[in-house]
Protein backbone atom coordinates (compact mmCIF):
# COMPACT_ATOMS: atom_id res chain seq x y z
CA UNK A 1 0.00 0.00 0.00
CA UNK A 2 2.24 2.72 -1.24
CA UNK A 3 -0.69 4.84 -2.47
CA UNK A 4 0.16 8.39 -1.30
CA UNK A 5 -3.50 8.91 -0.37
CA UNK A 6 -3.23 5.97 2.03
CA UNK A 7 -0.61 7.60 4.26
CA UNK A 8 -1.75 10.30 6.67
CA UNK A 9 -0.20 13.76 6.75
CA UNK A 10 1.00 13.01 10.30
CA UNK A 11 4.66 12.00 9.60
CA UNK A 12 5.36 9.70 12.59
CA UNK A 13 2.09 7.84 12.02
CA UNK A 14 3.02 7.49 8.34
CA UNK A 15 6.21 5.75 9.44
CA UNK A 16 4.26 3.54 11.85
CA UNK A 17 1.89 2.61 9.03
CA UNK A 18 4.85 1.76 6.79
CA UNK A 19 6.14 -0.55 9.55
CA UNK A 20 2.66 -2.09 9.81
CA UNK A 21 2.50 -2.70 6.05
CA UNK A 22 5.93 -4.38 6.18
CA UNK A 23 4.80 -6.55 9.11
CA UNK A 24 1.71 -7.62 7.17
CA UNK A 25 3.86 -8.52 4.16
CA UNK A 26 5.88 -10.80 6.46
CA UNK A 27 2.66 -12.52 7.56
CA UNK A 28 2.52 -10.71 10.89
CA UNK A 29 -0.51 -8.86 12.22
CA UNK A 30 0.08 -5.43 10.62
CA UNK A 31 0.94 -3.21 13.56
CA UNK A 32 3.74 -0.67 13.49
CA UNK A 33 5.26 1.63 16.11
CA UNK A 34 7.61 4.61 16.11
CA UNK A 35 9.38 6.31 19.04
CA UNK A 36 10.08 10.03 18.68
CA UNK A 37 12.25 12.25 20.87
CA UNK A 38 12.15 16.02 20.31
CA UNK A 39 10.84 15.57 16.77
CA UNK A 40 13.41 12.94 15.79
CA UNK A 41 12.56 9.30 15.14
CA UNK A 42 14.87 7.20 17.30
CA UNK A 43 13.30 3.76 16.80
CA UNK A 44 10.64 2.00 14.77
CA UNK A 45 9.39 -1.54 14.47
CA UNK A 46 6.59 -3.75 13.25
CA UNK A 47 5.18 -6.90 14.81
CA UNK A 48 7.54 -9.91 14.73
CA UNK A 49 5.58 -12.40 16.87
CA UNK A 50 5.56 -15.19 14.28
CA UNK A 51 9.07 -14.57 12.96
CA UNK A 52 10.67 -14.61 16.41
CA UNK A 53 8.29 -17.20 17.93
CA UNK A 54 7.79 -14.69 20.72
CA UNK A 55 4.29 -13.75 21.84
CA UNK A 56 5.70 -10.51 23.30
CA UNK A 57 7.34 -9.33 20.05
CA UNK A 58 4.71 -6.64 19.57
CA UNK A 59 5.66 -3.56 17.55
CA UNK A 60 5.43 -1.32 20.61
CA UNK A 61 7.75 -3.43 22.74
CA UNK A 62 10.30 -3.84 19.96
CA UNK A 63 10.34 -0.09 19.26
CA UNK A 64 10.56 0.79 22.97
CA UNK A 65 13.42 -1.66 23.52
CA UNK A 66 15.29 -0.28 20.49
CA UNK A 67 14.79 3.30 21.72
CA UNK A 68 16.08 2.35 25.16
CA UNK A 69 19.22 0.95 23.53
CA UNK A 70 19.71 4.13 21.48
CA UNK A 71 19.37 6.32 24.58
CA UNK A 72 21.20 3.89 26.89
CA UNK A 73 18.37 4.17 29.39
CA UNK A 74 15.64 1.85 30.66
CA UNK A 75 13.23 4.79 30.79
CA UNK A 76 12.23 7.12 27.97
CA UNK A 77 10.86 10.33 29.53
CA UNK A 78 10.26 12.95 26.89
CA UNK A 79 9.66 10.31 24.22
CA UNK A 80 6.42 9.88 22.32
CA UNK A 81 5.13 6.60 20.94
CA UNK A 82 3.07 6.36 17.75
CA UNK A 83 1.37 3.02 17.10
CA UNK A 84 -1.20 1.96 14.54
CA UNK A 85 -3.41 0.02 16.98
CA UNK A 86 -4.55 0.72 20.53
CA UNK A 87 -1.95 -1.04 22.72
CA UNK A 88 -2.92 -4.24 24.53
CA UNK A 89 -2.55 -4.56 28.31
CA UNK A 90 0.99 -5.95 27.96
CA UNK A 91 2.14 -3.02 25.83
CA UNK A 92 0.27 -0.43 27.90
CA UNK A 93 2.07 -1.67 31.01
CA UNK A 94 5.41 -1.48 29.20
CA UNK A 95 4.57 2.05 28.03
CA UNK A 96 4.04 2.99 31.66
CA UNK A 97 7.30 1.36 32.79
CA UNK A 98 9.25 3.06 29.97
CA UNK A 99 7.73 6.40 31.15
CA UNK A 100 6.57 7.42 27.68
CA UNK A 101 5.41 11.05 27.63
CA UNK A 102 2.67 10.78 24.99
CA UNK A 103 0.96 7.87 23.28
CA UNK A 104 -0.64 8.38 19.87
CA UNK A 105 -2.51 5.44 18.39
CA UNK A 106 -4.54 4.81 15.28
CA UNK A 107 -7.28 2.20 15.37
CA UNK A 108 -9.21 1.48 18.54
CA UNK A 109 -9.24 -2.18 19.66
CA UNK A 110 -12.47 -3.00 21.52
CA UNK A 111 -11.46 -6.68 21.92
CA UNK A 112 -7.79 -6.53 22.84
CA UNK A 113 -7.04 -2.93 23.72
CA UNK A 114 -5.78 -2.02 27.16
CA UNK A 115 -5.93 1.78 27.00
CA UNK A 116 -9.46 2.89 26.07
CA UNK A 117 -10.89 -0.64 26.27
CA UNK A 118 -10.47 -3.68 28.51
CA UNK A 119 -8.49 -2.90 31.66
CA UNK A 120 -7.96 0.78 30.77
CA UNK A 121 -4.61 0.60 32.48
CA UNK A 122 -3.75 4.28 32.38
CA UNK A 123 -6.78 5.11 34.52
CA UNK A 124 -5.86 2.64 37.28
CA UNK A 125 -4.90 4.31 40.57
CA UNK A 126 -2.05 1.85 41.17
CA UNK A 127 -0.27 2.73 37.92
CA UNK A 128 3.02 4.56 38.49
CA UNK A 129 3.02 6.56 35.25
CA UNK A 130 0.34 7.35 32.69
CA UNK A 131 1.20 9.10 29.42
CA UNK A 132 -0.98 11.63 27.69
CA UNK A 133 -3.10 9.57 25.26
CA UNK A 134 -4.41 10.56 21.84
CA UNK A 135 -6.40 7.91 19.98
CA UNK A 136 -7.87 7.80 16.50
CA UNK A 137 -4.84 9.27 14.67
CA UNK A 138 -5.15 8.11 11.03
CA UNK A 139 -7.77 5.70 12.33
CA UNK A 140 -9.35 4.90 8.97
CA UNK A 141 -6.02 3.93 7.37
CA UNK A 142 -4.98 1.84 10.36
CA UNK A 143 -8.34 0.09 10.57
CA UNK A 144 -8.42 -0.57 6.80
CA UNK A 145 -4.98 -2.19 6.90
CA UNK A 146 -6.03 -4.54 9.72
CA UNK A 147 -9.37 -5.42 8.11
CA UNK A 148 -7.72 -6.21 4.77
CA UNK A 149 -5.12 -8.39 6.47
CA UNK A 150 -7.67 -10.45 8.39
CA UNK A 151 -10.00 -10.71 5.38
CA UNK A 152 -7.10 -12.09 3.32
CA UNK A 153 -6.15 -14.47 6.14
CA UNK A 154 -9.72 -15.81 6.34
CA UNK A 155 -9.86 -16.20 2.56
CA UNK A 156 -6.56 -18.10 2.49
CA UNK A 157 -7.61 -20.36 5.36
CA UNK A 158 -10.95 -21.12 3.69
CA UNK A 159 -9.22 -21.81 0.36
CA UNK A 160 -6.80 -24.23 2.00
CA UNK A 161 -9.61 -26.13 3.73
CA UNK A 162 -11.82 -26.20 0.63
CA UNK A 163 -8.87 -27.25 -1.53
CA UNK A 164 -8.19 -30.26 0.67
CA UNK A 165 -4.88 -28.89 1.85
CA UNK A 166 -5.68 -28.94 5.57
CA UNK A 167 -3.72 -31.23 7.89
Amino acid sequence: MTDPHFLPSFPPMSLALAQAVAAGQRGEVPVGAVVVLQGTVIAQAGNRVEELCDASAHAELLALRAAAQVLHSPRLPGCDLYVTLEPCALCATAISFFRIRRLYFGAYDPKGGGVDHGPRLFSQPTLHHAPEVYGGIAESQCKKLLKEFFREMRYNNASNVLGGQHA
